[in-house]
């Protein structure tokens, strides 16, 4: 009896997968040039340069186009972060401030994108799954700067600090003011001296 052979499972198409990230990247683009809104299947086909069709091919409605695109720019943004974090000149409060306030700020329109995400995942839970890989994410990151710089780095101490930095950050991309950057140092200072600073006692 002749032996029979097992197939291989095919591959994804390579021109689909193109086809497929072409799509989730106009998404990001568009979500933080515009927010929310600016993310239809129409306008998502038309900056990818595909058909129309091709959206509701590989996505088989808006939510999941939404959720998807969410989630790529979270972990784009949380790879940003990684690699930006840099070792702080110093363990003084001031110097660890710094660092994580330079992390924590840069292109304003892509972050109000994502923060407009983020809140929506509090009406929608299909993106709760993404906006809760954004906060463990963040408090990874601020562990990790603190671990570093030699501060007390529990679940407690991870979460004050990373709380406070995300309220700076999303008063940042909504007030624009000019004085945010320092507005938010001097508050992540403030907090990383209480860390420093023992029970009853003085730094």
């Amino acid at each position: 009896m002749p032996e029979s052979r097992q197939v291989a499972p095919r591959r994804p198409q390579q021109r689909a997968v193109r086809r497929r990230e072409a799509l989730l990247d106009a998404a990001v683009d568009l979500l933080g040039e515009g927010g929310f809104a600016a993310v239809t299947h129409r306008a998502v086909a038309g900056r990818a340069a595909l058909p129309l069709a091709a959206t509701s091919y590989y996505f088989s409605c808006r939510d999941q186009l939404l959720a998807e695109a969410f989630a790529l720019l979270v972990e784009r943004e949380l790879a940003r972060m990684r690699a930006a974090v840099r070792q702080p000149t110093g363990r003084s409060a001031a110097a660890v401030a710094e660092a994580l306030t330079d992390v924590y700020a840069t292109d304003r329109l892509r972050e109000l994108g994502l923060w407009e995400l983020y809140l929506q995942a509090g009406r929608d839970p299909a993106l709760q799954a993404v906006a809760r890989a954004w906060t463990d994410g963040c408090d990874e990151i601020v562990a990790s700067a603190l671990r570093g710089a030699g501060y007390p780095c529990g679940h407690s101490e991870v979460r004050f600090v990373a709380a406070l930095l995300s309220g700076l950050w999303v008063e940042d991309v909504v007030e624009a003011r000019a004085d945010s950057r320092d507005r938010a140092r001097d508050a992540v200072t403030r907090a990383l001296t209480t860390l420093q600073t023992p029970a009853g006692g003085h730094p």
